[in-house]
């Protein structure tokens, strides 16, 4: 096993990246004018999304000049197919980026894309029908982690190293290289994705992290042999972006709302409202990933017993449960009704204001009881001014007498 070209891929796609991103990083956090407000460019914005082209240039040009050099060893069309479908959906992911596209289309080139993988390397047709529609799956799982600064990034370093690991322990550099030269630029984009994020992966480093993961964990299960618990060690390394589409469906299902469109209701968005920091949802979440993946790890080694990922399983299952019971929807606002919307019409004014004192030989109102039939007079025969409507218009009235 070539050691030194998978190391190699590695530190390369570290520094690549980290050089990439310095220089996206500038345009995007450029001011608007000096001197002026501090708004960003028109373009900043694009700039900062699309800012996980930066991680696809990198990861991409270190396995792409690996293979060319032979570390890839006699399994180079595995690889190749690995790195035209990845480039493939993280050109797909730019193009969404800068202008959103149809899901149906998603789809369409994302399964075009595990279809070109699985023939390059050479699957039957049933274990190809399985693995496309694994890595579709879990490509949009890993993409929905993108929603909190710094969350997918250290989900897919974790979950590259888990997939780093089952290659290295079977001898394949050839499968082992990709996942070095992921987890290598993952490491690099975490510097500028770490809260608060100067880049973002967006839908180009996202669906590109994902299909490199999931196409990775399909072509290991693939050359796996025949002794290793593989069929069930290896869906365990994404077991927490399975959880989180379990949670997102489930919770939208339950709330009767469209299962596609995207809201506020992912693991991330629900640790925020229990007041769990930025920082502190990224680092969670990856200590969470990393028991199933340490846990897997250890079951393809054949150093666990496989029923020993239940204990996982269920604790993810535990904490999707609770989750579910953190409000992630906003209340319906209340209509009004019809009645309490109507203006009640005011009184005509002086209909309500009682007289002062009755005329001379005439008996006075009670105070706040019927109006007069003439206005008031003194005992000189003068009218009074009528004084507000206050229920004590009477004695008020006999004192200016």
């Amino acid at each position: 096993m070539n050691v030194l070209g998978i190391i190699a891929s590695g530190v390369a796609a570290l520094f690549i990246t980290v050089a990439l991103a310095k220089g996206a990083r500038r345009p995007a956090l450029r001011p608007h004018a000096p001197g002026g407000p501090d708004r960003r460019a028109p373009r900043a914005g694009a700039l900062r999304r699309t800012g996980g082209a930066a991680a696809v240039l990198g990861v991409g040009t270190a396995a792409g000049g690996a293979l060319w050099l032979g570390a890839a060893d006699g399994s180079a069309g595995s690889v190749a197919g690995l790195l035209a479908g990845a480039g493939t959906v993280a050109a797909l992911g730019l193009v969404h980026d800068l202008k959103p596209l149809w899901a149906a289309l998603r789809l369409a080139v994302q399964t075009a894309a595990a279809v070109l993988v699985v023939c390059l390397a050479g699957l039957s047709p049933v274990a190809g029908v399985l693995a496309v529609l694994w890595i579709v799956l879990v490509t949009n799982a890993f993409a929905l982690l993108d929603h909190v600064d710094g969350l997918l990034t250290a989900v897919g370093v974790v979950t590259a190293a888990g997939l780093l690991a089952c290659s290295v322990i079977d001898g394949n550099a050839a499968l082992a290289l990709f996942p070095a030269a992921l987890a290598g630029g993952l490491a690099g984009f975490l510097l500028h994705n770490w809260h608060p994020s100067r880049l973002q992966l967006g839908a180009t480093g996202a669906q590109f992290t994902g299909f490199a993961l999931a196409a990775s964990g399909a072509l290991i299960q693939a050359a796996a042999p025949t002794g290793r618990a593989a069929w069930a060690a290896l869906p365990a390394l994404a077991t927490v972006a399975l959880a989180d589409t379990a949670l997102v469906l489930i919770s939208r299902r339950r709330a009767a709302r469209p299962p596609l469109r995207d809201t506020g209701d992912h693991i991330g968005h629900r640790l925020r409202r229990l007041r769990v920091t930025v920082p502190g949802t990224a680092v969670l979440l990856a200590l969470w990933a990393g028991v199933p993946v340490t846990t897997g790890t250890l079951v393809y080694a054949e150093l666990l017993h496989p029923a020993l990922l239940l204990v996982p399983l269920a604790g993810s299952v535990a904490a999707v449960y609770a989750l579910l019971r953190v409000p992630a929807y906003a209340p319906p606002r209340a209509t009004p009704p019809r009645t309490a919307a109507r203006r009640t019409p005011a009184p005509a004014t002086g209909a309500a204001i009682p007289s002062a004192a009755s005329a001379p030989g005439g008996k006075g109102s009670p105070p706040g009881k019927g109006v007069p039939a003439g206005p008031a007079r003194t005992a000189a025969g003068r009218p009074t001014v009528p004084p507000p409507p206050t229920g004590r218009s009477a004695p008020v009235a006999a004192e200016r007498s």
